[in-house]
């Protein structure tokens, strides 16, 4: 939001015009300044002219020889090739030595043999806009012989504000008036409207099939009306306001948008078919030429204005070229009405037409400001184009809302602020807000206005009382209330997290929106089901909820190959989306959070003390081993098969005899899809078993007895899971203290597998006996039959 001080200035007389000390106001009252613009004459000995006498130059018929009068007492010739003014015209005028943009010297010279002494102005010359084509005309009561930067407010200070989304009442200059009252506590002056109308009702007929996408419409209807260009001191407050002015009836729409917040728009009423218009979401297969000359398609998510022969203006976002004003509009019909803010902000989008009334109708502007905004439109558009208005109008309601009651008790105040504050200070600062307050002792009831809607609980209150009391002035003080801290679950995952950056990975963020294709890359067979789908998409090749976090990491993983990394590691922890009802909220989809990795490049083999080598599945399930040692969780390994994974080089990981997720190659086809050109190391694992509450470790004493090791090799099935049988032979007997497996040899051409483990006895109490070794050999034989393995060597 533009703010320019000059143009403050009308509603609000301030204590300082310092730039430094309006700035901290702003900054205290959150709307943070990003840039400070100032505005000078951009000319030196420019004055304001009147033209006494036109006549033709003796050898040119293209130019004319004016006589004007600066001020001085004397006639002055200038030659001037325009011809948009006549005698009597108030002009600007360059006199002898002055200096236009660009370093434009002006001298007396000759042309065509007659002399000039300077040079009456045009827009371009002075830098004050394009039109070129004639010069500037200004009213006819300015002060002649005054400066011409005096009737433009210049210098001048443009405060360029960072608005938040939840403060549309600052999006005008009435708002940010109203503001800086509170701040300096002063009064503020609103425009005043008085509005003469002759008698007559508009025969315009409108009504609101769409209640859910538009509140109120409120139109007036004009006639007689002058299109033509606007006065300087409109289209000079535009051009501060970062706005081109194009003609009066457009600049008027722009000026009271940019003065209360509330967008405008206006039809030429005699292209309105049927003098009647709908508010109704589009039909399919309907279009709509918008003002840019675009023709659209319309969705049925798309919210439209339609006469008797269809859409007329896609609502709040950009009017039709059909009902558009133009230079023979003579009827006008003045709209203001109130949108539904997310259905603005999906249109605007989706059609990628982002302005300044969408950015205030996104944000929620005040419904009951639009009869006064429209009767200020037509007051001004009556001033600068002439003509007349009806004295009726029309105001359709479709929604009322109301101001509400908001409670504060003062120990909310005192609790979050201290004890500086008691209810009449809290009161005395609510009120320069122009809030109804009423105290009833120690109770205020505020009444909060339909331009608040920031304003819904005690804390909201709260925040004003701090606005207005300067955050500055609040002593440093320690948070009192019960001790707290992070939960098990939360500690757990911070570990998790600086495991993983020990281990070398960074962490990665990332939206959780995904294309259908990224969904089917990780779904079976592409079968994807439980999708949850964006109603109002950022990007449309985006406009599906996560169900892996890989894909995100994927596109991490390629912009940095794009930028020269060499080797990218990467995790991250975030949930992932499902269209069906969540455990926790039944009223949200399933949410669960995930654990994610991918790895690309050459990257050290985690736990294996080796040198970087190119990541795969090795650096996946290494990862892992620093994840299980690190978190004193037992995660087994199966071999497996899973959806963007590769078929032979995946692992399915188990907690607590639970899958969680599957750890291994990034299949090569999505990797393809994923536009890396690498093997790609992935994991991806539910996070809740790896961060839930372990029971603590139970420390024992260490026998002083010998140890026995002793190694068997199996023969298993090329598929067989080696670490369920390594577990299953290892859980025979108490006597064994470790089952490692050191071999795992296979022979695809024979189809041959070797499974070699090596184990360690020890008792507690005795040195271990033959008799008692071969017993458990024998049940470890036994227990490895049972999972399909057999003891190489042994007799069939």
């Amino acid at each position: 939001m533009r703010v320019s001080l000059s143009w403050l200035q009308e509603y609000i007389d301030l204590p300082t015009t310092d730039v430094a000390e309006l700035t901290h106001a702003f900054d205290m009252l959150g709307h943070a300044v990003e840039e400070v613009e100032r505005f000078d004459a951009e000319w030196t000995d420019v004055v304001i002219g009147k033209v006494l006498r036109i006549e033709a130059h003796p050898n040119a018929d293209s130019i004319r020889v004016t006589h004007v009068d600066i001020g001085d007492g004397q006639e002055h010739q200038i030659i001037c090739g325009a011809w948009n003014f006549d005698e009597g015209a108030v002009v600007p005028v360059a006199v002898p030595g002055a200096v236009l943009p660009g370093n434009f010297k002006i001298d007396t010279i000759k042309l065509r043999g007659v002399e000039s002494s300077g040079m009456i102005c045009s827009e371009r010359e002075l830098g004050l806009g394009e039109m070129h084509e004639g010069i500037m005309v200004l009213d006819p009561a300015a002060p002649i012989g005054q400066p011409f930067e005096s009737i433009l407010d210049l210098p001048d200070v443009v405060f360029d504000l960072e608005v938040t989304s939840n403060r549309p009442d600052v999006m005008g200059m009435v708002g940010v008036a109203r503001e800086l009252a509170a701040w300096f506590d002063i009064p503020m002056r609103y425009p005043e409207i008085e509005l003469p109308t002759e008698p007559g009702t508009p025969a315009l007929q409108v009504t609101i099939s769409a209640p859910d996408g538009c509140n109120r419409f409120v139109a007036r209807e004009m006639r007689d009306v002058q299109i033509g260009p606007s006065p300087l001191w409109m289209t000079e407050r535009l051009r501060k306001a970062g706005v081109r002015a194009i003609s009066n009836i457009v600049d008027v729409s722009n000026y009271v948008m940019l003065e209360t917040g509330h967008p405008m728009h206006a039809f030429d009423a005699d292209a309105i078919v049927g003098e009647r218009l709908d508010v109704r979401w589009a039909h399919p297969g309907e279009e709509l030429e918008t003002l840019d000359g675009s023709v659209r398609d319309l969705g049925t998510d798309d919210l439209v204005i339609v006469d008797d022969v269809g859409p007329t203006s896609l609502a709040a976002v950009m009017g039709g070229a059909r009902s558009e004003v133009r230079d023979s509009t003579h009827r006008v019909i003045m709209e203001a009405a109130s949108w539904n803010p997310p259905t603005v902000m999906y249109t605007s989008r989706r059609h990628d037409l982002r302005s300044e009334a969408s950015a205030r109708f996104e944000r929620g502007v005040d419904p009951n400001l639009a009869p006064d905004a429209n009767a200020r439109a037509c007051q001004l558009l009556l001033e600068v184009g002439g003509g007349s208005v009806l004295e009726g109008w029309l105001d359709i309601v479709a929604n009322p809302i109301e101001p509400w009651v908001v409670e504060l008790p003062l120990r909310d105040v005192t609790r979050l602020l201290g004890d500086r504050f008691d209810v009449d200070t809290c009161a005395g600062l609510l009120r320069r807000l122009q809030l109804d307050v009423t105290v009833t002792g120690d109770l205020l009831e505020v009444v909060i206005p339909t331009d608040r809607p920031d304003l819904t609980m005690a804390a909201d209150l709260v925040e004003e009382i701090a606005r207005l009391a300067d955050f500055d002035t609040f002593d440093e003080t320690v948070p009192t209330g019960p001790a707290g801290g992070l939960l098990v679950e939360q500690r757990r995952a911070r570990e998790l997290h600086r495991l993983l950056q020990g281990q070398g990975l960074l962490q990665a963020i990332n939206l959780p929106f995904v294309s259908e294709e990224e969904l089917a890359a990780f779904s079976d067979d592409g079968a994807v089901s439980d999708v949850v789908t964006v109603r109002n998409p950022l990007r449309e090749d985006q406009s599906k909820l996560r169900q892996s976090l890989l894909p995100g990491l994927l596109r991490r993983l390629r912009e940095n190959r794009n930028r020269g990394a060499e080797v990218v590691a990467l995790f991250e922890t975030g949930r992932v989306f499902y269209a069906r009802p969540w455990a926790d909220d039944a009223r949200v989809p399933d949410q669960p959070t995930r654990l994610g990795i991918a790895v690309v490049g050459p990257f050290g083999r985690v736990g294996l003390g080796a040198s970087p080598a190119e990541a795969d599945a090795a650096t996946a399930l290494g990862l892992v081993s620093a994840i299980e040692q690190g978190l004193g969780v037992r995660i087994e390994r199966s071999t497996a098969t899973a959806a963007g994974y590769h078929p032979t080089r995946t692992a399915e990981l188990t907690v607590d005899g639970i899958a969680v997720g599957y750890a291994g190659e990034l299949h090569p086809d999505v990797a393809d899809l994923a536009e890396i050109d690498a093997r790609v190391a992935v994991l991806e694992v539910e996070l809740a078993p790896l961060t839930a509450s372990r029971e603590s470790v139970q420390m024992k004493s260490v026998s002083t007895f010998p140890h026995v090791d002793f190694d068997l090799s199996f023969e298993v099935d090329m598929n067989a899971a080696a670490a369920a049988i390594a577990s299953a032979t290892g859980a025979v007997s108490a006597l064994v203290e470790r089952a490692v497996i050191f071999d795992d040899y296979r022979d695809p051409t024979q189809g041959l597998r070797a499974v070699a483990v090596r184990y360690r006895l020890r008792a507690p109490d005795r040195t271990l006996q033959a008799d008692e070794i071969a017993a458990v050999r024998n049940e470890m034989i036994e227990a490895a039959a049972a999972h399909g393995a057999t003891l190489r060597g042994a007799a069939g």
